[in-house]
């Protein structure tokens, strides 16, 4: 059976899958329904469970076809749970070579994701951009893999290994899909995680320079300064290098300083007092 491009969305898959269905998905048991006495709870979620339907009942569907079609209309009305069951089953049971391969194991791994399981979405994405390379939704997948380990870096100022891992997928699919709207998404998505990077190496620097700990300080921000000179992090360290220098009495590193400021962050440069008060860091001074 041919792919049905129109009848499964694969137009909203091409732009990206960026909405998510909320509403009518079946929610599990939370907030203050621990606090009552076991038999209300009970209840409770026999309740909600015969609500949601108990899942998707494979023996409704004998064909892979209709398994298919009933458990991307689970996904698409926000049964992430459901839809899983018939992926799942579908995973195992399609034939190597049909091409609702990729959207099976795409979907799975968006269900993943949604619930926050992001190292296991990962896998599942990466799955789909390495075994249908030559699919359109391979460039999406490594999009969305680069999101999912965005989103595991969740406080900049800790370990930044998910951000290294999430800069080199987004590179990746850079490399590999070039032309795509998934690389044009992956640009900007660089551009945020390089803000994260320097503002990171920054707070390093500010940590080191209220210790009074000037030589420590100074390579944190020169590295902001060096490695993400378009953040908007570059002149505030470069600022702090100013400052650094003349704190220790370097004043002709402080110099070379005021002058990297006035020619690459002018709009920086009149906040620098050291330099302003030292008119031979000024570019043309006689």
């Amino acid at each position: 059976m041919k792919r049905r491009q129109s009848d499964h969305g694969r137009s909203e898959i091409a732009i990206g899958l960026e909405r998510r269905h909320s509403g009518t998905s079946c929610r599990r048991p939370t907030g203050v329904i621990h606090i009552l006495p076991w038999p209300v709870q009970i209840l409770i979620v026999v309740g909600l469970i015969s609500g949601c339907g108990g899942g998707l009942d494979l023996n409704q569907y004998p064909t892979p076809e209709e398994l298919f079609d009933a458990a991307l209309h689970e996904y698409q009305e926000g049964d992430c749970d459901a839809a899983v069951t018939g992926f799942q089953r579908l995973a195992f049971i399609l034939p190597t070579r049909d091409p609702r391969r990729a959207e099976v194991r795409f979907y799975m791994a968006e269900c993943l994701s949604q619930d926050r399981r992001y190292l296991e979405a990962t896998r599942e994405y990466r799955r789909v951009s390495d075994q249908w390379a030559q699919d359109t939704l391979a460039p999406i997948a490594l999009l969305r893999a680069g999101e999912a380990y965005s989103s595991l870096w969740r406080r900049g100022e800790l370990d930044a290994t998910y951000g290294l891992s999430a800069l080199t997928v987004f590179s990746e699919l850079l490399n590999r899909y070039p032309s795509s709207q998934a690389a044009a998404e992956a640009r900007q998505r660089i551009a945020d995680l390089n803000e994260r990077f320097a503002r990171k190496e920054y707070k390093a620097g500010i940590h080191y320079m209220r210790l009074k700990a000037y030589d420590s300080a100074i390579i944190y921000f020169r590295s902001v300064v060096v490695n993400w000179p378009e953040s908007s992090s570059a002149p505030e360290a470069l600022l702090k290098l100013v400052e650094s220098f003349k704190r220790i009495g370097y004043e002709e590193d402080m110099r070379d300083m005021c002058t990297q400021l006035q020619r690459f962050y002018p709009e920086a440069y009149p906040r620098a007092e050291a330099c302003a008060s030292d008119t031979s860091s000024v570019v043309g001074y006689r």
